[in-house]
């Protein structure tokens, strides 16, 4: 990422609080450009960082007076979204800064955070505030119960596992920190109200973890380690009901384990009013929890304990299967049914995304995503076989993407098809340079479309 642009869509229509976020736009692509030049980076690097975080600190400020003066219902919890990232995540990046001695790693990491939460900030929370979106958190716990949550967490993290953990956010959106392992877990209550709690791990952390209790070096995940996890879980969260006793879990319902495409779903359909984000100096795992109420009765499908043997080894399986295709392998691991193709549409628009999808989905296994960052991050843990690239997105577009993708050896030679809206001879020529498998124009008919993804991979 070389610069982000401000756009018209991010505007909300209040001059000042417009002006406040180009310059936080401004000042990060200052960031960006200086990163790049390893002799200045480390004092520019420090001095712009600083700047960059008054700036952030003084327009929170100048955005919780705008909410009190305009008698904004959900300033609260407005305001602790700004206090998370400025006293919890801010001064996590910083330490990290001057461990690494501001490395260029630890800049870009620091950037990369700040952009992401700036962006989806908002274009989400903010636009709230002038009723153009509804905000996405709602019925927060009370701070207090957070704080003693979050205490009792990191207790049990180093009892249990002789690891420090640390709090990194307070609303954590499942945001990609690597192959995970999923595990869910639905309790009943006192008063039949139900419990949903997820719980997330690094692949590398619960590595460590279960190796450092069982005093042996695991290498992968298997069958055992899964099995592990999940009664290692149940016994964090026995040990949670006790520091925290309002926690009605009575008696374990259902489980389920979930792929990260599984968790991000179930986050877009209904959000955990409790969504904890840690990290233990050897890897991250996230702690997200829904009552029956909060999630409006739709928890998420589980499997029973009378099939949890054939749902693991599903599970293991699936995440074989999926190594498999990366490193090309042809062998089937299942006879029963043939494989799909999969591809991610990418493309901030809706409507787009939706008619592609509905066009695609009876003959192809589909994924979505809805900017340049998302569909990076989901490309890491969910390689698809073709990616459909909108050319003109804000922020980030095709053009960009594509050269990301390419940079990164692990995803380069994933074939992208362009969709543009643009048929001119110098958008074409643009796009071509670029050298895609093709491009799309979102004007045609959606029998040519999709007659053109067929024979794409009738071709391969």
């Amino acid at each position: 990422m070389e610069e982000i642009k401000w756009h018209d869509n991010y505007a909300l229509g209040v001059d000042f609080i417009d002006k406040e976020h180009k310059q936080l736009f401004s000042t990060m692509n200052k960031l960006l450009r200086i990163s790049e030049d390893e002799e200045k980076s480390e004092w520019a690097c420090r001095e712009g960082i600083k700047y960059l975080k008054n700036h952030t600190v003084e327009h929170f400020e100048h955005e919780e007076e705008y909410m009190r003066s305009i008698n904004y219902e959900n300033i609260d919890l407005h305001k602790r979204l700004h206090d998370n990232f400025r006293f919890d995540t801010l001064p996590a990046l910083e330490e990290e800064l001057v461990e690494t001695n501001y490395s260029i790693e630890a800049i870009r990491h620091f950037l990369g955070v700040c952009i992401g939460w700036v962006v989806a900030h908002t274009q989400t929370e903010d636009m709230a505030i002038v009723g153009k979106m509804s905000s996405k958190w709602t019925n927060i716990p009370h701070e207090e119960e957070i704080d003693s949550l979050e205490q009792a967490i990191i207790q049990l993290t180093s009892d249990m596992f002789q690891m420090k953990a640390k709090i990194i956010s307070e609303q954590y959106t499942v945001e990609d920190f690597g192959k995970i392992i999923c595990n869910r877990l639905i309790y009943s209550g006192q008063q039949k109200e139900k419990w949903e709690i997820t719980l997330v791990f690094e692949e590398n952390l619960l590595l460590k973890m279960i190796g450092r209790i069982l005093n042996t070096d695991y290498q992968k995940i298997d069958d055992m380690i899964i099995n592990v996890t999940r009664y290692i879980t149940r016994q964090l969260l026995e040990k949670l009901r006790e520091h925290i006793p309002s926690m009605d879990l009575y008696k374990i319902e259902k489980e389920g384990l979930l792929t990260h495409e599984q968790l991000v779903k179930s986050f877009d359909r209904s959000h955990p009013p409790c969504s904890l984000l840690f990290d233990t100096g050897e890897g991250y795992f996230a702690f997200c929890m829904a009552t029956s109420d909060s999630d409006r009765g739709k928890l998420t499908s589980a499997f029973d304990h009378k099939e949890a043997l054939h749902a693991v080894h599903q599970y293991i399986t699936a995440e074989k299967t999926s190594e498999a295709d990366e490193d090309g392998d042809s062998e089937e691991l299942t006879e029963s049914v043939e494989k799909k193709k999969k591809i991610l549409v990418v493309d901030d628009s809706d409507f787009m995304r939706n008619r592609i999808i509905g066009l695609l989905a009876g003959n192809y296994e589909m994924t979505e995503a809805d900017s340049s960052v998302s569909a990076i991050k989901n490309l890491t843990v969910d390689r698809p076989d073709l990616i459909l690239l909108d050319y003109e997105m804000p922020v980030c577009d095709g053009r960009q993407t594509l050269e990301m993708i390419r940079s990164d050896k692990d995803i380069a030679d994933i074939p992208v098809i362009f969709l543009t809206g643009r048929g001119d001879r110098e958008t074409v020529q643009k796009v071509m340079e670029l050298k895609p498998e093709r491009y799309l124009l979102k004007t045609l008919p959606d029998e040519r479309i999709k007659s053109n993804i067929d024979a794409f991979f009738e071709k391969k």
